[in-house]
């Protein structure tokens, strides 16, 4: 190759099909990291539905007592499972940010 612009079409060529396998692979790991994020929030989610739904029937079949004023006795439980899903929630966000690009 004693072309110079010969040379550098080929080494440009190169270049581009070297750049476009690497952003391909990259990109798609990239997808199969949110794919599996997302799976995951899937099944946290459903978990804590699921939790949340048993807990909730325990509770009505347990009966909870009522003051005069109709306020729950149980509120300091209910306070209790409030503060548990905002922890939840926050680690859930925490784990999301991880996976979100910067």
């Amino acid at each position: 190759m004693s072309n110079p612009v010969i040379e550098a079409f080929f080494y440009g060529r190169a270049l581009a099909e070297v750049l476009t396998e690497k952003l391909e692979s990259n990109l798609t790991n990239t997808l199969s990291d949110l794919g599996k994020c997302e799976a995951e929030l899937r099944s946290n989610l459903k978990e804590l539905m699921v939790e949340v739904e048993a807990r909730a029937q325990r509770e009505a079949s347990q009966g909870t007592t009522t003051t005069n004023n109709g306020v729950n006795e149980t509120s300091e439980d209910l306070q209790e499972t409030i503060d548990e899903l905002r922890a939840q929630i926050a680690s859930l966000r925490a784990e999301l940010q991880q996976y979100r690009p910067q």
